[in-house]
């Protein structure tokens, strides 16, 4: 019982049953429709076992094991019945209509089957579609659709639902998008109608084919209609209306257009209630009409247009009431009764009303030469008339599909690279058999015989294509196809639709003889069915679907579709244009038979169709009275057979049609197999076995890969080894059961096997039953036992931990007494300890009884819940208990290292005035909502179970994946260090080491380590834990694998999460704190980190978050942090340090964790206005050392922590190191100029003088000290000469040493009569003498003024030494040893490059150096600068050639020029004046042709001849190191002779294409491009361009702009794909062997253009590559290297970046404008995107995030255009900038006589601003309230758009005052005149001015005491409450809802689109949110909304000129929320999300 069976239903086709044991043990069956079916033993042997895919259904019918007709029959109804229409066969869907709407059509849904194949989600028709817009993409072949079945299938529908899925994804929003969507209301208002069968049938078949680009975006569409039933417009069957636009237009017109066409109700027209049904259910008529109205709007048909389709309609409707009445028999004439819609009718059509009653009522014909009119019958009168309704419709049907295609279809291009795809969708008519069959029947069925052989050849295919990928050979397989009956009707000469043509064309034809003649035309086989005998109008023909009869009455005339002479000649008389233009053809050419133009039309789509990849969608209609879960086996078997899916079944079954898998076929027949065998076998072996055993056939089966194919089922009759087979078994367990054998019927076999299994189950349940209670007992043993061991494991640990912490305390207290020196002499200390040990003990015993009972009582969890509170401020100064009580400036403690004591006396020690902490609030973190949250990182990268959140135990594996074992190991261990420090777990007993020792024992050597080299820490003890615990932490931290920083950082946020204990979480604010300070994280956690820091505690998250902001920008430390640091996170304010200056003077400046020289040093500077900075570095002392910091990126805190660490390993005190900061000069630039920076200049020799002193300047000749000691005198006092004053000189310049060697009486003597020098030139003025001093020392001691650099010689010329130092200066560079013994000097001029990467390469005229040194990059940036500087400022060069022409100056190689830098010549086009030192002449020098030397002085000869030699040699080694001669070879054309000017000699060589020219090419480079002349046209343009106007070679005085001369040469190429590989080797060819250094400038700037513009292609791209590297020296060439492969632009360079490289910045920098007028700089590359840039402000500005903001561009014409995120930057600008009119552009120019070729550039401001408005709070983001909220708002109030109460208004104005005046009380009497702008412009007239100024004040008044930024905030404050706060508003004109106003004001939200009533502003009309927006778009002066289903939803059109602004923003709000539920959802496969 229970078992599904097929049972024969006696209609052919069996139905599916269920066994079903009556009481009595009889059988009975009850089938799929319930009815209950008697089994009796003669039924028994034709029953057939139903396969288990049938029972239940499945998704794709192929896998079905019932695979015939009665299978797919029950599958379709058990679907249908659990509510899926869908289901697959193979690749074809088949439709069920639902008769119901459905919730599977949703945006959501479309999102769910976008980019997912076929098959992974459950059948779909968006699956299909997206199927189609996949393999297109993919194969970049067209696709196409075939949607096919009965009227009323659901075929309009299925396409619409494509239509609607294909523009989703495509995913513009375009207006051609929606323009093409809008067909369809059209084509359904014109050519739907409703019938017996369906509500909205469509009378026409019609071919859809939608054009995209090669992204994938739709770019335009073209329709074909096919076989409009025309009669409708005449006739219809009852219950049935005529086409819908009539209904609708009599329903929405308006009452002055009905009396203009005298139109009423439908009731009154006999066109439309022939039908009797007038009313369809349903569908609102009125409504319809407006939607139609709209969609006309759309695809551009005018008002005329429309005017004038009413015209026709009307007429036709007047026409139809027209009615003859016969005079006699043979004549008739118009009834006068109806004389009046005759007239009407006539007026419509512009035609005379007696011409119309003569054209309708006389036929004209020829006979003998003369014109003869015959009046007509009444009957024959009736037929002209609808013939003639019949033509106008058709044509205007036509003519509208046409004027459709005309707003939709674009042309393709010729441009060969040009791609564009399309999809098909063919929604075409079903295959139809009537009761009466006409010529409309014989063409439909025709079409669907010519799908059925495409079909039938698609299914062939798929079948081959699964039978080769299972292996499976397949011969000799053939089918019927339904060619004979294609030959029959088209194909074989004397076919039927030829015959009925030919008697079409006969005068004298009628249908009788057109059938005698099919009848008599003798044919092969049974195809054709001729009429029974010569009076039998009917002839039938065997389809593919079965035998249909058609009657032959009326073919011709409906072939020959022709209207009488009489009425063409009436039209052309007409002045009615639009019927003149729907006729026109008729009018001038004569026009095939209908069938011939359907036949053309039918071969032009199936020659489509073949060259497509096609998709088939079968629409069934599940019942005939339109009702949901009916469904009728009947007619739905009728329409499988009619829709060929049983020639599915058929080519399937030729084959192996039953499949099962492997797995599938052993579980069901195992049974059959020898178990001895299957123990051995593999799983198609042993199904090979079982077929072997039981089919008869060998060909009975096949073994695929995965399957088992088999010709028949094995539970079919006609195999007798399977019945004997389950006899036998059946025998055997009997036997073996204790029962005899014996012979058993087919029921007892059933009912003994139900009885075994019964058995089996029993016992198997039992089994299972013992098994489970003994896995319970040990489960619940080990339970207890696990319980027990926990309670005894938590009270020891609580002992252990009072212990801990009881003995820690005491220790400390030992500790600190011993520190403040209680007692020196160890015996007393001894005694004290023991007597203190000995109270201690006794009373913690007491203590530790009643701490145990107080948490032993503690166990319930009520208890556990309630935390103390706990003060932040107390908590904060227990955790630094080991810190100084006083905040101090940083850099005084201890003494000052040697030789700065003198520093010491002027030092003041500003104080820091702590801040208060606040307490740490309680809040759980929620951020689950963000894109970023810590939630989200947790559940991407967390490993196993482990959650976001607080835990008080250890981890068993890391947070995050590492490779290495020791690591995860060691991240336990810090795990474990962190539980420690945040007091999660308690501490363990204190190790008997010292702590320093042991912490420095683990951590070894800081670089290069892992973190596995910390495991062991957990032995780590010492008194001050929080410093130590951190130090661990953060020291190992900063050398591990970026991945390791990121598990630090996970571990304590993780614990900061929902912590309710809140000295746990502050102990881990402080330690985050710490951390951030140090290192940052990665780029992997860095948003989640940023995201988390935002959603922080006030007091500690923007503290955190600046912290994190410095250390990312200026890099992590290398060291861990310092005491002073500490200090800095107890505060939470800024360190100070004090930094001494030479002049005895010191200066406090702020120092966070993060600082480094350089700051300090501006900031310095700044502070004491030094402006010449230049050699200035921060300096730091410790003890005797001093050594240098530099300027640049070094942190300062690590040089302080080295300093403690010293003091650590001294074994003292960390923050006693005496480390000291100072300024002072290290380095002189040679142009050194003491003159222009007094400050700078007293500070240096101030440094002088103490170095005099203290040895640190030093001279073996006394007359240094004492011209240096005179001038000091000078200084010190004036030009009076004293012996006193000379005395002190002496000793505060001389050292004691020199002093000692001679007299003191000498030294003053000496200095006394230098000074008496002195005063005689210096003119009496001090800092003349200063400098004079600082020019002294920097020329006498430049080795003390150097930067030195420890370096290893890895080659070059030998030296003695190959490890030594290398000193830079002014002077040039030395080298020298240990011992400052000079191995080598060279000078500047002597250097001829230098360059650095992991080394430096120094080169030389005495050869090239390769130094390996530390500071590489640095020290060559050095030599570089002095370099370059100095070339600036020389006036010499050598000339590198000989130049002999009389135009310019003439000179030889070698010769030395002066330069003249201001003379007439212009340096940036690589010329200036010089003069020739040999001969004395002065001309124009080529910049080309010399060499600038590096020196303000002349240079020697020898230094010349050295340079000389060297820089020709080394410039003609480099003239190409690597050229693209090898890809010329292959790829470009074959050169010419070179040319130009004239100038060719005799024999010259042929062209190098691959080197530089000066000549026109007059061909393009590349073979590709020798055969198209347009593209070498625009080849030739560029190279022109590239030669002459950008790199030109002569001085030219009249230039084209740079932007002008990019966008030639770049522009074609950004066009033209195949011209990118052009432009490319143009330019490198122009930069290979050119002598001209300025021309390859101008092509390296050309070059790093390029580059960011588009990449070269695949076979260029190595060659450029190798061109780029072989250039290392070259400035761009690294530049251009990376940027080559990372984008494809769309736009020729933008200005901004032209003008950045043509002054040699590859930098760039941007002016971005905010909302309250502030303006501010911004770093953009060729590479930034705008959400780059966005996150990148965002960054800058310190705002929580950078969601909902971004860029508009805003032009003079106040357009604004929002920037799309994933666009580059500057194709943005240059796409908006380049709209505007050309035309208006240039007359300006010509206007303003712009002659001088400077292009007209439009001026644009780009804007930062809010843009999407959630998540805002006023008052949480200062920073934001005050730059974009207030002034983004302020603007909306002002103009009415909020709704408000007049004490609000008032409130609000008394801010908007405060904003304005601030405290100025003065302002009162100015507020009648400020209203505007308090106020908003709808209540300014609810007071008059002075009530309103009363108010204000009094309101003002009120708001006492608050700043302005208060103020803001505070009006923010007030209007966030109400629902359109931050809403973007638009007033539209809309007439698509007539319930709402004329003009209404739509409000975007993030709530949705809001629809109000200006007026009022109370009536919010209507609110839809995103959820329900399934679509919109927008046109130059529309918007288009659709909101509901893709089914049936609502439409809104308006009128507006913002409408981009509205899909901006719809688009913004609808993507952020998409992105947040990917963020924080799962993928959903289901159809149906809950």
């Amino acid at each position: 019982a229970g078992d599904w069976v097929w049972l024969d239903s006696g209609a052919g086709v069996p139905i599916g049953a269920r066994v079903k044991v009556t009481e009595g043990g009889q059988y009975l069956l009850v089938d799929d429709e319930g009815k209950e079916h008697k089994l009796s033993q003669v039924e028994e042997g034709s029953i057939r076992v139903m396969h288990p895919t049938s029972v239940e259904g499945v998704e794709d019918m192929i896998r079905l094991g019932d695979l015939n007709e009665a299978g797919l029959l029950r599958n379709l109804l058990v679907r249908h019945r659990q509510g899926n229409i869908y289901t697959y066969t193979g690749s074809v869907l088949v439709a069920v209509n639902p008769y119901k709407e459905l919730p599977i059509y949703t945006s959501e849904q479309v999102r769910l089957y976008h980019d997912r194949r076929l098959g992974e989600l459950p059948p779909h028709v968006f699956a299909i579609a997206d199927a189609c817009y996949f393999n297109m993409r993919r194969h970049r072949k067209d696709q196409c659709c075939i949607i096919s079945g009965e009227s009323g299938a659901g075929k309009t529908e299925s396409t619409k639902l494509v239509l609607q899925f294909l523009a989703a994804v495509s995913g513009q929003h375009s207006w051609i998008e929606q323009q093409i969507l809008e067909a369809n209301p059209i084509l359904e208002a014109f050519g739907n109608a409703k019938t017996i069968r369906n509500d909205n049938s469509s009378r026409f078949g019609k071919y859809v084919e939608i054009f995209f680009n090669k992204d994938g975006v739709i770019e335009g569409a073209r329709l074909e209609q096919y076989l409009l039933e025309k009669s409708r417009v005449c006739h219809q069957a009852k219950e049935e209306r005529n086409y819908h636009i009539f209904y609708c237009m009599l329903a929405g017109i308006t009452t002055d257009q009905k009396k203009t066409l005298c139109l009423g109700d439908a009731s009154e027209f006999s066109y439309l209630k022939g039908g009797h049904c007038i009313v369809c259910d349903g569908r609102d008529d009125a409504k319809d009409y407006t939607r139609i109205r709209q969609a006309l709007k759309i695809l551009t048909f005018t008002e005329i247009h429309c005017w004038e389709i009413l015209k026709l309609l009307a007429a036709l409707l007047h026409l139809g009431n027209v009615c003859f009445e016969g005079r006699s028999f043979s004549e008739c004439s118009v009834r006068l009764l109806f004389w009046c819609s005759h007239v009407l009718c006539a007026c419509s059509l512009q035609v005379q009303p007696t011409a119309l009653a003569v054209s309708l009522t006389y036929r004209s014909f020829m006979t003998n030469r003369e014109l003869v009119s015959k009046p007509l019958s009444s009957e024959q009168a009736i037929n002209s008339r609808d013939a003639f309704v019949k033509a106008i419709y058709g044509k205007l049907f036509i003519w509208i599909v046409g004027k459709i295609n005309s707003a939709i279809y674009k042309m393709s291009t010729s441009d060969p690279k040009y791609v564009r795809n399309s999809i098909g969708l063919l929604d075409i008519f079903g295959f139809e058999n009537f009761a009466s069959n006409s010529f409309e029947q014989l063409c439909i069925n025709f079409a669907n015989e010519q799908l059925q052989q495409f079909f039938v050849s698609h299914v062939f295919k798929l079948e081959q294509e699964e039978y080769n990928k299972e292996n499976i050979a397949w011969k000799n397989i053939s089918f019927e196809d339904n060619t004979q009956t294609l030959d029959l009707l088209a194909v074989k000469p004397l076919n039927v639709l030829a015959l009925i043509d030919e008697e079409s064309h006969f005068p004298k034809g009628t249908d009788v003889t057109m059938l005698n003649k099919m009848n008599q035309v003798p044919r092969k086989g049974n195809i054709y069915i001729p009429s029974k005998n010569t009076h039998d109008m009917e002839f039938g023909i065997r389809h593919f679907a079965g035998e249909v009869y058609y009657d032959s009455r009326g073919f011709l005339e409906k072939n020959r579709d022709a209207l009488s002479s009489d009425i063409i000649k009436l039209i052309n008389t007409s002045t009615n244009k639009l019927l003149q233009q729907i006729f026109e053809k008729e009018l001038t050419n004569n026009i095939s038979t209908l069938s011939g133009q359907f036949r053309q039309s039918l071969d032009s789509l199936m020659k489509a169709l073949y060259i497509c990849q096609p998709f088939f969608i079968r629409c069934f209609k599940p019942n005939d009275d339109k009702q949901s879960m009916v469904f009728d086996r009947d007619l739905c078997m009728r329409q499988l057979h009619y829709s060929g899916m049983m020639d599915t079944i058929r080519i399937r079954k030729l084959g192996y049609p039953i499949r099962h898998t492997f797995q599938q076929f052993l579980q069901r027949y195992r049974v059959l197999l020898k178990t001895t065998v299957s123990a051995v076998l593999s799983a198609s072996a042993c199904c090979d076995a079982i077929c072997k055993a039981v089919i008869v056939r060998q060909d009975g089966w096949r073994i695929g890969t995965t399957k088992i194919f088999l010709k028949v089922q094995l539970s079919l009759p006609g195999l007798p080894d399977l019945t004997d087979s389950i006899l036998n078994a059946a025998w055997y367990c009997s036997t073996s059961s204790g029962f005899p054998p014996f012979s058993i019927s087919f029921e007892q076999l059933l009912h003994g096997l139900e009885r075994l299994q019964s058995k089996i189950r029993g016992r198997l349940t039992r089994q299972r039953y013992l098994k489970e209670q003994a896995a319970v007992v040990t489960v619940q043993s080990h339970v207890r036992g696990y319980l027990a061991r926990k309670s005894y494991s938590r009270k020891k640990v609580t002992v252990t931990v009072l212990q801990a912490h009881t003995g820690a305390m005491q220790a400390r207290k030992v500790t600190n007494k011993i520190r403040t020196g209680v007692s020196s002499d160890v015996t007393i200390v001894c005694a004290f300890l023991a007597a203190k040990e000995r109270e201690e003990r006794e009373w913690t015993t007491k203590e530790l009884q009643q701490r145990l009972d107080e948490v032993l009582s503690r166990s319930s969890p009520q208890a556990a819940a309630r935390p103390e509170p706990v003060d932040e401020q107390e908590m904060v100064e227990t955790m630094f208990d080991f810190l100084p009580d006083r905040v101090a400036v940083g850099g005084q403690e201890g003494p000052a290292p040697e030789g700065f004591e003198d520093l010491e006396r002027t030092r003041s020690i500003p104080e820091v005035i702590e801040e208060k902490l606040v307490e740490l609030p309680e809040a759980e973190y929620n951020d689950e909502d963000k894109e970023f949250s810590f939630v989200t990182f947790s559940a991407l990268h967390f490993q196993g179970t482990a959650t976001h959140s607080h835990i008080d135990q250890r981890l068993r594996q890391p947070l995050l994946h590492h490779e290495d074992e020791g690591d995860s190991l060691a991240c336990l261990t810090v795990w474990w260090i962190i539980l420690r420090f945040m007091g999660d777990i308690a501490e363990p007993k204190h190790i008997n080491q010292e702590p320093s020792t042991q912490i420095q024992k683990n951590l070894g050597n800081r670089q290069n380590r892992r973190l596995s080299n910390i495991v062991g820490l957990d032995q780590v003890q010492s008194e001050n834990e929080t410093e130590e615990e951190s130090n661990i932490l953060i020291g190992e931290g900063r050398t591990l694998d970026l991945i390791l920083l990121d598990e630090i950082y996970c571990q304590i946020i993780k614990q900061l999460v929902n912590n309710k204990n809140q000295k746990s979480s502050l102990r881990g604010w402080v330690l985050l704190s710490v951390c951030l300070g140090i290192f940052p994280p990665t780029e992997l956690l860095m948003q989640y980190l940023e995201s988390f820091l935002r959603a922080g505690p006030s007091s500690y998250g923007p503290y955190c978050a600046e912290r994190l902001r410095r250390t990312v920008a200026n890099g992590e430390r290398g060291e861990p942090p310092c005491w002073i640091e500490l200090q800095a996170v107890k505060t939470k304010k800024t360190t100070v340090v004090s930094v001494a200056l030479m002049n005895g003077s010191s200066i406090s400046l702020p120092l966070d964790s993060a600082g480094t020289s350089a700051e300090l040093c501006q900031a310095l500077a700044e502070k004491v206005h030094i402006k010449d900075t230049y050699g200035f570095s921060l300096y730091i002392g410790f003890y005797e050392k001093v050594w240098s910091l530099g300027s640049g990126r070094k942190h300062v805190m690590d040089a302080i922590s080295q300093c403690e660490q010293e003091m650590r390993r001294k074994g003292e005190e960390e923050q006693h190191a005496p480390w000291r900061l100072y300024f002072r000069k290290e380095l002189f630039s040679p142009w050194h100029d003491s003159s222009i920076d007094a400050v700078s200049t007293d500070l240096i020799y101030r440094q002088i003088i103490r170095g005099l002193k203290s040895k640190e300047y030093y001279s073996e000749k006394e007359d240094d000290f004492v011209q240096l000691a005179a001038m000091h005198y000078f200084v010190t006092f004036g030009s009076t000469n004293s012996v006193e004053n000379a005395k002190k000189v002496v000793e505060e310049c001389i050292t004691t040493e020199l002093i000692e060697t001679k007299s003191l009486g000498k030294w003053i003597e000496m200095v006394t009569t230098a000074h008496t020098q002195v005063a005689g030139y210096s003119l009496n003025r001090n800092d003349s003498v200063m400098g004079n001093a600082v020019d002294y020392a920097r020329q006498k001691w430049p080795i003390f003024f150097s930067k030195f650099y420890e370096v290893t010689q890895m080659s070059g010329p030998p030296l003695q030494k190959s490890s030594f130092i290398v000193a830079i200066n002014w002077n040039g560079i030395s080298f020298q040893d240990e011992k400052e013994k000079k191995l080598l000097e060279l000078s500047y001029p002597e250097v001829t490059g230098v360059d650095s990467g992991r080394s430096v390469s120094l080169a030389t005229v005495r050869g090239q150096f390769l130094l390996q040194c530390e500071d590489a990059a640095e020290m060559a940036d050095l030599i570089q600068g002095y370099l370059e500087g100095l070339r600036e400022r020389s006036v010499y060069a050598v000339a590198l050639q000989d130049v002999n022409d009389p135009t310019f100056l003439s000179y030889k190689r070698g010769d030395v020029l002066v330069m003249a830098k201001n003379g007439e010549y212009s340096t940036d086009r690589g010329w200036i004046e010089g003069t020739s030192e040999r001969t004395g002449a002065t001309g124009a020098v080529s910049m080309d042709t010399v060499l600038v030397l590096p020196t303000l002085d002349k240079p020697s000869d020898a230094i010349l001849v050295g340079r000389f030699y060297a820089q020709t040699h080394e410039w003609e080694d480099a003239v190409s190191p690597v050229s693209l001669k090898e890809f010329a070879t292959e790829h470009f054309r074959q050169p010419g002779k070179e040319g130009g000017r004239g100038r060719q000699d005799r024999g010259a060589s042929k062209e190098k294409l691959w080197a530089a020219t000066k000549e026109p090419i007059k061909q393009p480079l590349l073979r590709c491009l020798e055969g198209n002349s347009d593209l070498g046209n625009l080849a030739c343009i560029s190279f022109t361009d590239i030669l002459h106007s950008y790199m030109g070679d002569y001085p030219i005085k009249h230039v084209r702009q740079p932007i002008e001369l990019t966008d030639q040469i770049f522009g074609a190429a950004m066009q033209h794909v195949t011209l990118q590989d052009e432009v490319y080797c143009q330019i490198m060819r122009q930069m290979t062997s050119n002598n001209s250094r300025i021309s390859v400038d101008y092509g390296w700037q050309l070059l790093w253009l390029c580059t960011g513009l588009f990449p070269p292609s695949h076979s260029l791209l190595k060659y450029t590559q190798r061109f780029l590297e072989s250039r290392p020296r070259e400035p761009l060439a690294t530049d251009c290297l990376q940027r080559i492969q990372m984008l494809l632009r769309k736009l020729p360079p933008h200005q901004v970046e032209v003008d950045a490289i043509q002054q040699n910045s590859s930098q760039i920098f941007h002016k971005i404008h905010f909302p309250n007028d502030v303006t501010e700089i911004f770093e953009v590359s060729s590479t930034t995107r705008i959400r780059d840039l966005v996150r990148n402000i965002a960054y800058k500005l310190i705002l929580n995030s950078a969601d909902g903001y971004g860029l508009s561009m805003k032009t003079p014409d106040k357009v604004w255009v929002a920037l799309n995120d994933q666009d580059y930057f500057f194709d943005s600008l240059r796409q908006t900038t380049n709209q505007p009119k050309k035309a208006k552009r240039v007359r300006e120019a010509k206007k303003s006589n712009k002659t001088d070729g400077t292009p007209v550039t439009m001026p644009y401001l780009v804007i930062f601003m809010r843009k999407l408005w959630f998540n805002v709070t006023p008052g949480r983001d200062l920073t934001a309230d005050l730059t974009f909220h207030f002034p983004q708002e302020l603007p909306k109030y002002l103009r009415g758009f909020h709704t408000c109460t007049k004490e609000e208004m008032i409130s609000l104005a008394g801010l908007l005052f405060r904003v304005k005046v601030d405290t100025d009380r003065s302002q009162f009497v100015m507020i009648p005149r400020m209203l505007k702008e308090l106020v908003p412009v709808d209540g300014l007239k609810t007071m008059s001015p002075e009530d309103w100024k009363k108010h204000i004040i009094a309101s003002y008044n009120k708001q006492a005491g608050i700043t302005l930024d208060e103020a803001k905030v505070a009006f923010l404050k007030a209007i966030c409450q109400w629902p359109t706060f931050g809403c973007a508003f638009f007033e539209v004109k809309q007439t698509s809802e007539p319930s709402y106003p004329g003009v209404i004001r739509i409000a975007v939200s993030k709530q949705g689109v809001h629809f109000i009533d200006p007026k009022t502003k109370v009536d919010l009309l209507v609110m839809h949110p995103f959820s329900r927006i399934t679509n919109w778009s927008s046109g130059t002066t529309y918007f288009h909304m659709t909101i509901g289903n893709l089914v049936k939803g609502n439409t809104f059109l308006c009128e507006t000129s913002a409408g981009h602004k509205m899909d901006d923003l719809l688009s913004s709000y609808v993507s952020m929320y998409e992105m947040q539920r990917q963020a924080v959802r799962p993928r959903n496969n289901s159809m149906f999300p809950t």
